[in-house]
């Protein structure tokens, strides 16, 4: 089964591919400054995977980079909670 992406995921994703274009580095460039693997690279801008906070601030420093243009209009419903883990949504 193909995994899904949490909106949060595919929308840092996108932001991180856009700010890599806009600087003309290619992801395998990316990868190597900010001493990641080009495979989770690739995997964080398609939105399979999230990146933990220290691998995104890894990211915006390697691409010079403000670390909240990343996280720039992410929301808490961007992030999935299942009804098992104990947590409640205020609402």
């Amino acid at each position: 089964m193909p995994r899904v992406p949490s909106p949060a995921a595919a929308h840092i994703g996108e932001r991180i591919r856009t700010a890599r274009e806009s600087s003309t580095m290619t992801q395998d460039q990316l990868a190597v400054r900010a001493d990641i693997d080009s495979s989770n690279v690739r995997a964080y801008e398609s939105g399979r995977a999230m990146p933990s906070i220290h691998t995104l601030l890894r990211i915006a420093i390697a691409m010079r980079t403000p670390i909240d243009y990343f996280l720039k209009d992410v929301t808490l419903e961007m992030f999935p909670v299942s009804s098992s883990d104990g947590r409640r949504r205020a609402g």
